[in-house]
């Protein structure tokens, strides 16, 4: 069975620690290594978590006492990453033989894969407890390494050995590993940024090639290729993926053709800041009585415990685009074994203010009205009224950056439900004392636009159904 199964010849060498390394940055020296830095080469699965019979990897593990109610919200909504994209499921200890206590000592560190017993991850209270952060140190209990310690990873940075005090050189060594067959990854939550460790102000350890300028270092989540290897290293077999990029393009497995039966798959999208606008440019999944077998669900978060702000959707046909409240956004698409369809594909991009308006009746405005809105802006209202319903928009009063075309700033309002359906009127910009728009069906997006300079007070809006 399952449990029993044995695994791949990984040679990823573990390190398995008893000196706390000094941190410089949380999330970076962080293997807890003997002072005679021995390893071992894992060819079983001794080093590696079981996985039970029916196909999760559990982890069980403790918190101590001395976190915060928030501190323990932080931590474990970390951990559900690992299972609502892999199969690891970390779950609370009930004395297990092997298991990880998660204790605030002195800095952010870990082990590297299933030591045996009781084995210590430490993060510390003000300087370790970020999503990114804590995934890396997760990883770690996987059993992942840095991924500029990679045995090809000279392909694609380079060390500037000078800038490294002596104490920390061990921390930039190569190591053999067994990389599953995947590419290098900038955006690991396993690489180093660029000045880890740098004994010098202003000065870097550590320079992409062939382009210095790629971002390295991030601590916002785990990867995509994170999970890729996540996967790959503990035989999973889901349907995830997870973005991390400011805007981009997403689809169901095997789109246009046929979706896959009896799946159930994860695409998650974190920012770094703002919200989410997630739109859906085609969509084909089974129809049921209740969208109950086939069906596509979106949490305002990055986990299923995250408020549901689209419940389950089925049939074909347009769906009207959500925004999130936060900077994370899950989507989850469930298939049954009779299902049918292509399943669909989407688009994403981060917007700064907006969000879904399903009343009869409401208000919304620019950022600080009536005081001037921000540079870069983009804000998306999506106004959903009753079925047979009509929407009215008044606006009054309206100064907008002007310019001929308005290129610069302006207002748009799409009459029905995404951004590539007809343009009701014209763009608007300049000044206006009001403006009065009828929708011709039950959706609008209403969107606006401020480029890099020169801000006016904005507009305030109100819309009924009619």
């Amino acid at each position: 069975g399952k449990g029993c199964r044995s695994f791949p010849n990984l040679f990823f060498l573990l390190t398995v620690s008893y000196t706390r390394v000094p941190r410089p940055l949380a999330g970076a020296g962080d293997i807890w290594t003997k002072n005679t830095r021995n390893a071992i080469i894992c060819k079983n699965a001794s080093c590696f978590w079981p996985m039970s019979s029916n196909g999760v990897v559990y982890i069980p593990f403790t918190l101590d006492r001395s976190y915060s109610p928030l501190d323990k919200i932080t931590i474990t909504g970390a951990m559900t990453d690992f299972y609502s994209k892999a199969c690891i499921q970390f779950i609370p200890w009930t004395n297990q033989k092997d298991y990880v206590s998660i204790e605030p000592q002195n800095g952010c560190w870990s082990s590297v894969g299933k030591v045996g017993g009781k084995q210590v991850v430490s993060l510390q209270r003000d300087t370790c407890l970020f999503n990114g952060v804590i995934q890396h140190e997760l990883n770690h209990v996987l059993g992942f390494l840095h991924e500029q310690s990679r045995s090809d990873r000279d392909q694609h940075v380079r060390i500037d050995w000078q800038y490294i005090s002596p104490e920390y050189v061990n921390n930039f060594q190569k190591i053999n590993t067994n990389n599953l067959g995947t590419p290098y990854d900038y955006t690991s939550v396993m690489h180093y940024p660029r000045d880890a460790f740098s004994n010098t102000t202003n000065e870097y350890t550590i320079t992409p090639i062939p382009n210095p300028n790629v971002t390295i270092g991030q601590r916002i989540g785990l990867s995509s290729i994170d999970i890729q290897r996540i996967n790959l290293l503990y035989q999973c077999n889901p349907c995830s993926t997870s973005m991390i990029e400011k805007s981009g393009n997403f689809s169901s497995a095997k789109y246009p053709s046929q979706y896959p039966a009896n799946s159930r798959c994860y695409f998650t999208i974190q920012l770094p800041a703002d919200r989410v606008l997630l739109q859906f440019n085609s969509f084909s999944v089974q129809k049921s009585l209740g969208c109950t077998t086939d069906y596509v669900r979106v949490y305002d978060g990055s986990s299923r415990s995250s408020p549901v702000i689209m419940n389950n959707t089925c049939g074909s046909g347009p769906v009207i685009p959500i925004i999130s409240s936060t900077s994370a956004m899950l989507v989850e698409f469930v298939t049954s074994a009779k299902g049918k369809g292509t399943g669909f594909t989407a688009s994403y991009a981060s917007v700064q203010c907006g969000g879904n308006m399903n009343n009869t009746s409401g208000t919304f405005a620019t950022p600080n009205y009536p005081n001037v809105y921000p540079v870069n802006v983009i804000c998306d209202w999506i106004i959903t009224v009753p079925a047979m319903k009509k929407i009215q928009l008044q606006i009054s009063p309206f100064n907008v950056e002007f310019a001929p075309g308005c290129i610069y700033d302006y207002l748009v309002v799409f009459d029905g439900p995404s951004l590539n359906s007809p343009i009701l009127n014209n763009k608007y910009c300049g000044i206006y004392s009001s403006l009065k728009l009828t929708s011709s069906q039950n959706v609008v997006v209403v969107q606006f636009y401020s480029d890099a300079s020169d801000v006016f007070p904005g507009f305030n809006a109100t819309y009924t159904a009619i």
